[in-house]
């Protein structure tokens, strides 16, 4: 997939119409008819090829009801959409999408000494297809899912492909999507399981192209236009779901290790959680905690040292804690069940049709993992299986476990088969999809709407299924740095929530400064969690480390309220909790250089400190800025270089917002007996976008808040006390 011979290739060169669709409009190209549709404003799918192929529900919504209009000028033709147009030529063979007679983006401009195209528009050979776009010089391109390099994906070859990516140090990572979006107004969305290689500006194949190979018998793509990139996602979203709201608990601190060794243990670490007065809500058994490794994966605890885990599990939630198990979809050959579920054909199989065994390479993990069995691969494209592995986890849930943390999804092989007729190579990227979906809706089903899931792997979609945490980094500084991006890169594909491993996974311990720089950055992010190999708990790293992190979870659990917010925005409209440079500032093109800085919602830009030290060189965006830590008010539009303090990173609050603070607490069930907001600051006078406020003619107001609510203002505004409500007027 990482090459591209034109000479074999099919290219289409010219288009002839055909004929009017339910929606939109079909033509006969020299590789096939291409049926165009309006799906949505600013949202048009192109099809060439004809095929059966398993859809997997990727797409959530059909066409809306709008009949389109095609203007036919000559040898173009041109389907209208109010402001929105796309035209396509005859010859050579092309489109061009606008939004208010604005180019967005055309078919490829590539051209060749001696032919009209060195690549094609479109284009099949025996793999699969081909589809060319222009770029223009300068033009930045942002998306294809969780990647840990630069976010700007120009001049790169990227592969949606997932791979258990032992770490967050190269192009390959744990979860993809074929979807990316340009700030200059266009989306492009590859609708396919299949694997996508996508050279965007690739200059082996064209510095001033954007080529998107996919394996597939059918091309199916969808090319958004919005004047936003909040637009475009919100688009995009609309077409592959939205994610639900996450529960109040899951905003919460989550600890783990890989992995306590006995049920002893696990107590023991839960009791100095609550008698060291470190926040925390869940309380993670990974992998080995609670399965034995030889006859994993079945729903099994370990009886040898737990044999009654309701009596454990019992103890660690009596401290307020809510338990989270780590499960996978492989059933090793030495459990008895492996047989039987061999025999319903509810595992995969290789091309004779006898199940697949999965022999684990294990030289990537040497020493640090336990040596895991030959296994099954669980088929969740068969119904009843699929429905056998939700019920499953009944008894799990019934031992008093709450959430489930899904792992792995990755191993798929190429020569597997599944029940719904798919290869391996074609189910491999959507069987994470698969899996969680699964686990997500049992967990739903025991649950409600606080249901959750913590998965690693990901697909198109997988933002229904709640949430994905960035994999295994490596416990360094660039590991710290590469899951910053990798977040930050989610994000900006259509997935709101994201965590990454405080402390990182492997190659530790850390340091206790990069431990808390770590702790930093991962308490100002979407959900926050405590995790590694061997301790990862804030007292193993000295008095200072503990004191100091004690005080930044303290201050997410404040930050509660204001992360609610984010979380019902995120819902509603597919903007992330943690949003990078150039979608929270399209306009401001210097910010963009910025990756690794973010602002948290639309209130708090969070610039992490990185590098020993306490160096940061950061941006303001254009505007007024208030430090969080002094109050002092800042000019936007410059470029600032600090050193923080052990005990700080750089935290500015945009002027015109409001954050409201809740009180700190050691976990969130007791803010059942506490007043949810105990704090509402003010950076200037709020705008009309600020949550909590109400306009009116004399200025605004702060409704419905007891009147033991503190109200802290910072710049050109006062407060002023009317009874029960809180008036901010203008200095």
């Amino acid at each position: 997939m990482t090459s591209l011979d034109l000479k074999r290739l099919h290219a289409a060169q010219s288009l002839k119409l055909k004929a009017k669709t339910s929606y939109g409009f079909s033509w006969d190209t020299d590789i096939g008819e291409m049926e165009v549709t309006r799906y949505a404003h600013g949202v048009f799918r192109l099809q060439l090829g004809r095929a059966s192929l398993n859809d997997y529900g990727i797409l959530t919504c059909g066409p809306d009801s709008a009949k389109p209009v095609l203007k036919v000028n000559h040898s173009e033709y041109v389907i209208a959409d109010n402001d929105i147009s796309l035209a396509f030529k005859e010859k050579p063979f092309g489109f061009i999408l606008k939004n208010k007679d604005k180019i967005l983006l055309t078919s490829v401009t590539d051209g060749h000494f001696v032919r009209a195209q060195r690549l094609p528009a479109f284009a099949r050979d025996n793999s699969g297809w081909l589809a060319t776009l222009a770029l223009k010089s300068g033009e930045t391109v942002y998306g294809l899912g969780e990647k840990f390099g630069p976010l700007n994906r120009r001049g790169q070859l990227v592969y949606s492909f997932n791979e258990d990516a032992l770490g967050v140090n190269a192009e390959i990572s744990y979860k993809n999507c074929p979807f990316a979006w340009s700030p200059s107004g266009w989306g492009v969305f590859m609708h396919t399981p299949a694997p996508v290689a996508h050279g965007v500006g690739y200059p082996q194949w064209s510095h001033r192209s954007y080529a998107i190979k996919v394996e597939d018998p059918c091309l199916d793509i969808f090319l958004i236009a919005a004047d936003t990139p909040a637009d475009i996602l919100q688009r995009f979203t609309t077409l592959t779901g939205r994610a639900p709201e996450t529960p109040e608990w899951s905003l919460g601190v989550w600890i783990s290790r890989a992995y306590y060794k006995t049920a002893e243990e696990s107590w023991d670490i839960a009791q100095e959680i609550r008698k060291r007065r470190i926040p925390c809500d869940v309380f993670t058994l990974d992998g080995r905690a609670w399965l034995d490794v030889k006859t994993r994966f079945a729903f099994e605890w370990d009886r040898s040292r737990y044999p009654e885990p309701k009596q454990v599990t019992d103890k660690i939630k009596s401290l307020g804690l809510k338990i989270c198990v780590w499960e996978y979809p492989l059933v090793s050959i030495h459990n008895p069940i492996f047989r039987d579920l061999a025999e319903r054909g509810w595992l995969l199989t290789d091309k004779f049709g006898e199940t697949y065994v999965y022999y684990w390479d294990m030289s990537p993990f040497g020493k640090v993992l336990t040596p895991l069995p030959a296994s099954g691969i669980f088929d969740f494209t068969n119904p009843e299986a699929y429905d056998w592995w939700a019920k499953s986890h009944e008894a799990l849930f019934d031992s008093g476990i709450d959430i489930i943390k899904p792992d792995f999804g990755e191993q798929v092989p190429d020569d597997a088969y599944a029940s719904n007729g798919d290869s391996g190579r074609r189910l491999h990227n959507v069987y994470s999809l698969l899996y969680n979906k699964c686990v997500y809706e049992a967990s739903r089903k025991r649950f409600d709407n606080q249901a959750l899931v913590w998965s690693r792997s990901g697909w198109t979609g997988s933002q229904q299924y709640p949430i994905q945490w960035g994999g295994d980094p490596q416990a360094d500084w660039e590991g710290l740095a590469g899951s910053i991006r990798g977040g930050l890169s989610w994000g900006m594909s259509g997935f709101p929530y994201y965590s990454h491993d405080i402390g990182g996974f492997y190659g530790g311990p850390p340091d206790a400064e990069l431990y808390i720089r770590w702790a930093q950055a991962g308490v100002l992010g979407s959900h926050c969690r405590i995790h590694g190999i061997g301790p990862r708990e804030p007292w193993y790293f000295g008095e200072e480390a503990e004191t100091i992190v004690r005080k930044w979870l303290e201050f997410r659990y404040q930050l509660i309220p204001y992360l609610k917010q984010c979380v019902k925005i995120a819902s509603q409209t597919g903007l992330p909790l943690m949003r990078s440079m150039v979608l929270a500032f399209p306009d401001d093109r210097l910010s963009w250089q910025f990756e690794d800085q973010y602002m948290l919602g639309d209130t708090l830009l969070v610039a992490p400190v990185i590098q020993p030290g306490g160096e940061k060189q950061f941006y303001l965006p254009q505007g007024s800025w208030y430090d969080y830590w002094t109050g002092a008010e800042i000019t936007g539009g410059q470029i600032l270089d600090t050193q923080s303090p052990l005990d700080h990173i750089p935290l500015f609050a945009k002027e015109g917002k409001i954050l409201p603070l809740g009180p700190v607490v050691q976990h969130t069930g007791e803010l059942a007996s506490r007043a949810k907001i105990e704090k509402v600051k003010v950076f200037g006078k709020p705008d009309r976008s600020a949550q909590w406020i109400e306009f009116d003619n004399a200025g605004c107001s702060l409704k419905d808040l007891p009147e033991t609510i503190e109200v802290e203002t910072f710049g050109n505004v006062n407060v002023k006390r009317e009874g029960k409500q809180f008036r901010l007027i203008s200095s």
